[in-house]
């Protein structure tokens, strides 16, 4: 895109050309984007002025960011010297596990007790955070307050992100034709990620740097582009749903529903239980602390001053990938198989040998286990609470529910597990099974969905305290078996 001459580092010490280049892609933008303003909305809504500069919630964080600022500058002039860890060769050749060195505001995951957003647990978020009427289980739109301003949001506060995100919500008319030619052989992730990548021609804060907007003011427009990635996202992701397993229609936006409820409604379902789910299940899976791929990748391209829609692409890409985002559809595949072989009426000394005879032919037992938790995780019990309320006869949560007796003495016997309990992703899929949405294809872009509200959240907190692009130091093995030798 032309807005991208803006980023172009002079390759002379004549800095004084950057304003120049600026102002030329600026020009050169606004030029190529006229066009934009004859698109048409992909769904129809009802557009309110919900995303005014001087909303509530902005407001809010022009009062806090301050105060953020001064508590870190202050406290890196006072220890920013300080030691708080050491680095390890196997650490370096092993993922970086266990390494400090990320600094995200929104989360933190404890080893023992799991994760907590802004200091809140799972179980505290779900008696704290706005319900909608006559629901049981905790708004996303929330959470995502909770996430940016570290206070527990009213009704009222949380019905204003639910209109503003209505309002946002349809999809620039050149994504709707790009996403209605795919072929349907092209993986809905990769759909996803396009499509986002393609939002870009929307970008607020592109358009503001291009016209060389101070450092003080990226927060705002990362902001402004985050709330309307974070809008759009339901109907991207209903956009490709409906055109790889249904009729290709995506209903209207209602700007009296809530974002769970506008979402689960395009895509086709009309089961209140099912809306309750969606909203339980793209809170949990917002935001796991910075170092997963997703997180760390979004922060990572974010620090090269990408827009989000571009950072947040790069997460999504990250997330498509096996070892991340597609857990719980290995999951689904392995429990399927031990359906297809034992039956529905498992007993726990079958199910024990099936564990044993996985390990022992060099396989893990999918869904079980986490690189830093070392207890069930919290987001697994919360989606075994719902099943225990939904669908206690359900066969497939019955079969969950032995293994998760049965599976952690098997694993800690076997003694190559350093955590034997299950991970959100030993529940999510089955969960969805049970209320008909069987592309298990498309169960990432979900995940997608719920995690853009934790990066996208600590997105605009890097941009807000300013922290510089990511450059750590890396060393081949020869440097390294020199240094360990001094």
């Amino acid at each position: 895109h032309v807005t991208r001459l803006a980023t172009v580092q002079c390759s002379t010490k004549k800095m004084a050309l950057r304003p120049a280049l600026r102002r030329l892609a600026g020009s050169l933008h606004r030029g190529a984007c006229k066009h934009h303003k004859q698109w048409l909305p992909a769904v129809t809504v009802v557009r309110g002025d919900h995303h005014s500069a001087d909303s509530q919630l902005k407001q809010l964080l022009r009062e806090i960011i301050p105060e953020k600022q001064k508590e870190v500058k202050e406290f890196r002039a006072q220890h920013g010297s300080a030691v708080v860890g050491e680095v390890t060769v196997d650490m370096m050749y092993g993922g970086m596990r266990g390494i400090r060195g990320l600094v995200t505001e929104t989360s933190l995951l404890d080893p023992e007790e799991g994760i907590r957003f802004r200091g809140y647990s799972i179980p505290e978020c779900q008696k704290l955070l706005p319900k909608a009427e006559g629901g049981e289980e905790p708004l996303p739109e929330g959470l995502f307050y909770l996430l940016l301003t570290g206070q527990i949001p009213n009704k009222d506060q949380v019905a204003a992100i639910s209109a503003d995100w209505a309002s946002r919500a349809a999809l620039p008319q050149h994504v709707v034709h790009m996403m209605n030619n795919f072929p349907s052989t092209l993986h809905p992730m990769s759909q996803f990620s396009a499509g986002i990548t393609a939002m870009q021609s929307e970008s607020k804060f592109a358009q503001a740097y291009s016209e060389g907007i101070p450092k003080t003011q990226y927060w705002e427009y990362i902001y402004e582009d985050a709330m309307d990635l974070i809008a759009k996202l339901p109907t991207l992701a209903s956009a490709i749903y409906r055109n790889l397993y249904r009729d290709g229609k995506v209903g209207a936006i209602d700007p009296s529903k809530d974002w769970s409820a506008n979402f689960t409604s395009m895509l086709g379902y009309d089961d209140p239980a099912f809306t309750e789910l969606m909203r339980l299940y793209l809170t949990i899976h917002t935001d796991h602390e910075g170092g997963n791929v997703s997180a760390h990748t979004c922060h990572l391209v974010g620090s090269a001053l990408s827009d989000p829609y571009l950072s947040f692409a790069a997460a999504m890409n990250g997330l498509a990938g096996p070892l991340h985002g597609l857990a719980n559809q290995e999951v689904l595949v392995w429990l399927t198989r031990l359906q297809e072989k034992l039956g529905n009426d498992v007993t726990k000394e079958q199910l024990e040998k099936f564990i044993w005879d996985t390990l022992k032919a060099g396989q893990v037992i999918p869904g079980f286990g986490h690189a830093v938790l070392r207890k069930t995780d919290p987001r697994y019990m919360c989606q075994r609470e719902f099943s225990q309320k939904h669908l206690a006869d359900y066969p497939l949560f019955k079969l969950v529910s032995l293994l998760y007796e049965v599976a952690p003495a098997v694993l800690t016997e076997h003694g190559k597990t350093k955590n034997p309990w299950p991970n959100v992703d030993a529940h999510s899929g089955v969960l969805l099974q049970y209320y008909n949405m069987t592309e298990m294809g498309f169960y990432t872009v979900l995940f997608g969905v719920s995690r853009a509200l934790g990066v996208l959240s600590s997105l605009t907190w890097d941009r807000a305290l300013g922290l510089p692009i990511e450059r750590p130091k890396s060393f081949t093995t020869e440097a390294l078996k020199k240094m360990v030798q001094k």
